[in-house]
């Protein structure tokens, strides 16, 4: 089992910045890919951004540019820079691990925090 916890949520303007963090615990696959989501009122969650645990990055057209995600494998922490926020990037963020054991994938999600951009 592996536990997500994520912070650094909250209420910005629109041009404004925001880091979020999401830690994880328990057990540890060698393979495996680290991402946020977002869901808005009304809408399907969404890919925003992932990472592999070899650096590699993936992002949604609607954010290049503007956010960056990293990760720190030592402390198994993931964070996304978010800069330039729009109002429509309201949403609940998700932490999501995938993880591969051979051909299976185990995929575990965090509690969410809200990002409200508005003035």
């Amino acid at each position: 089992q592996v536990q997500l916890v994520e912070s650094g949520g909250g209420l910005v303007q629109p041009g404004g910045s925001l880091r979020l963090s999401c830690a994880a615990s328990g057990i540890t696959f060698s393979r495996n890919e680290m991402g946020w989501y977002r869901q808005a009122p009304g809408k399907q969650r969404e890919l925003v951004a992932v990472i592999t645990n070899g650096g590699t990055t993936n992002y949604a057209d609607s954010v290049k540019g503007r956010f960056t995600i990293s990760r720190d494998n030592a402390k198994r922490t993931v964070y996304l820079q978010m800069n330039s926020l729009k109002p429509g990037d309201t949403a609940v963020y998700y932490c999501n691990q995938r993880n591969w054991l051979g051909s299976t994938i185990y995929t575990y999600w965090g509690q969410g925090t809200q990002v409200t951009v508005s003035s």
